[in-house]
């Protein structure tokens, strides 16, 4: 009996379902406890009514209610774009940004060009500090339209360099393109460590421009700041004088000197913009080292001497740069160089070809960018591929090759802020001809190379050539970086590595002859724009440990 009232009661009950017509007018006079109370016991209910019933909770903020109900609606009309939208308003009313973010992004993904969708989208963004995500659903609605351009603090650079430096200007539109540009060409002037593009907004809908920066300023901006640059690398035996934007024009003198007996080295740069632009860079460059050298399998245990010899070069180099567009940057020039080998005992080891001394004249060329960008997601792929032709006169004229290209990747999981990063990268290089030592590529930790292996230290007892050595190599790191530490002036960044790595010299005895695998944990301290790092690796392949201490800038 009790059955076949329930059966006899359901005609009733869904006829007393409202029409739209009434729920619209019961809208319009805001009556929205009376569309909750006439759409709550209505079962099933229509995507309409769910999209109703959700909207009057929502007006009398029963926010989890009022989520159910247009989730629900979502559920029946998932083509309906009106459910998204208003599910990222009563995200973002709760504070809960990345789920508004995933809700705008069906909703503009259901109806590109809606303008109140993409303009909430960018705003979204833009409120999370991504300001390249926002420009590009703003920029779909002719947003945002820019007032002015300011500086906090005022930059000492000459105005007319900076404003070079700068895109776009006033009173037009803000593209993405156009700040990705001006970060890279700003990055390019070298006196700015840290800087960022803010948009404040005006009563009238429009936007200022801020530049928020960290300048870089002649010695330093104080004598702290200067004896820090000046003696960071104290403890390696080296002094670093440094002197940034010089005559007010971003003329930078960048150098170090170090004094280790078995490694000296005197190294300077002069760069500045080229015909007063910030799209193009001039560099002049100048490195005399005097080395010695003693060729072995290990930094670690036992590994006897396989060769050793005392290095003494010179080097004086051109190049231009080019910082018009961060999509594509290039870099080309020349250096002419000379070198000499002294006591030389070449074991089993070097040819007569490596140790060819005498004058080398170069040609370089690099070609690098952005290869791809998603900044809803805070991930971008880059890469970078190069070229240099040198010849060589010693006992006769020698020609060789060196070609390089790197790809890599960098991602912030969150979306906001950069307390974790993390980083990938894939290099690989090979030279044709026979090249100096001085030319060979290396796989480890030292001082003066660019292709760390993290568990692999390039030198032993003060002497270079403890790392895997050749003339082709390939080398993959990824690594995680976590803040663990920060106060405005220093921040602090731990986290774990795996290097991986294979290098070969054919028709030598050089290389790692095997993959090499390397991991660990890496800390790195940052202050006033310089930085250090400190790392523990572990070969596994040999089982050594290897903590060393570097500078990063």
């Amino acid at each position: 009996m009790a059955a076949l009232l329930c059966l006899c009661a359901w005609p009733s009950v869904a006829a007393q379902a409202p029409t739209e017509q009434a729920l619209q007018k019961l809208a319009d006079e805001g009556r929205w406890q009376e569309i909750v109370r006439q759409l709550q016991d209505v079962h099933p209910r229509t995507a309409a009514m769910d999209f109703d019933y959700g909207m009057a909770l929502a007006r009398l903020q029963r926010w989890d209610e009022a989520r159910h109900a247009l989730e629900a609606g979502q559920q029946l009309a998932p083509a309906d774009p009106r459910f998204p939208t208003e599910l990222a308003g009563i995200a973002f009313t709760q504070k809960n940004n990345p789920r508004a973010v995933y809700w705008l992004r069906k909703a503009v993904r259901l109806r590109p060009g809606d303008a109140y969708g993409n303009n909430f989208l960018g705003a979204v963004y833009d409120l999370d500090g991504n300001l390249p995500a926002a420009l590009k659903y703003w920029n779909r609605v002719g947003k945002p339209q820019i007032a002015h351009v300011r500086d906090d603090p005022t930059p000492g650079v000459s105005p007319a360099l900076l404003d070079h430096a700068f895109t776009f200007s006033a009173t037009s539109v803000l593209t993405q393109r156009q700040l990705l540009d001006t970060q890279e060409r700003v990055r390019g002037l070298g006196i700015f460590p840290q800087y960022q593009l803010d948009l404040q907004a005006r009563s009238d809908g429009s936007f200022d421009v801020l530049f928020r920066s960290q300048e870089r300023d002649g010695w330093g901006d104080s004598k702290g700041e200067a004896l820090l640059r000046l003696l960071r690398g104290l403890p390696f035996q080296q002094v670093d004088p440094e002197v940034y934007d010089l005559h007010r024009e971003a003329i930078n003198f960048v150098s170090f000197l170090r004094w280790d007996a078995q490694k000296r080295r005197v190294f300077a740069t002069l760069s500045g913009p080229f015909e007063q632009r910030a799209t193009v860079r001039w560099e002049l460059m100048a490195d005399l080292r005097d080395e010695n050298w003693d060729v072995r399998r290990s930094f670690a245990g036992p590994a006897p001497t396989l060769a050793s010899f005392h290095l003494r070069s010179a080097v004086a180099a051109f190049d231009l740069a080019s910082y018009a567009r961060e999509r594509w940057q290039w870099k080309a020039g020349a250096s002419l160089s000379h070198r000499d080998f002294r006591n030389v005992a070449a074991g089993a080891v070097l040819t007569s070809q490596m140790l060819a001394a005498g004058y080398e004249l170069k040609q370089t060329a690099q070609l690098s960018g952005t290869l791809w960008r998603l900044p809803e997601r805070r991930f971008a792929v880059r890469g970078q591929a190069g070229e240099e032709t040198a010849r060589l006169w010693a006992h006769r004229a020698e020609t060789f090759e060196k070609l390089t290209g790197t790809v890599g990747w960098q991602w912030f999981p969150q979306a906001v802020g950069d307390d974790y990063e993390m980083q990938e990268k894939l290099c690989a290089g090979r030279i044709f001809g026979q090249a100096p030592w001085d030319e060979l590529y290396i796989l480890g930790l030292e001082r003066d190379n660019d292709l760390p292996m993290r568990a692999h230290i390039g030198t032993r007892d003060g002497r270079k050539g403890s790392a895997p050595l050749g003339s082709r190599y390939l080398l993959h790191s990824w690594e995680i970086d976590k803040n663990v530490y920060g106060n405005g002036l220093m921040r602090v960044q731990l986290g774990p590595f795996l290097d991986t790595g294979a290098i070969a010299d054919p028709g030598t005895a050089l290389g790692s002859q095997k993959w090499l695998w390397d991991t660990g944990v890496e800390a790195k301290l940052h202050v006033l724009g310089s930085g250090i790092a400190f790392s523990y690796g572990k070969d596994l392949r040999s089982g050594n440990n290897a903590f060393y201490v570097r500078l990063i800038r």
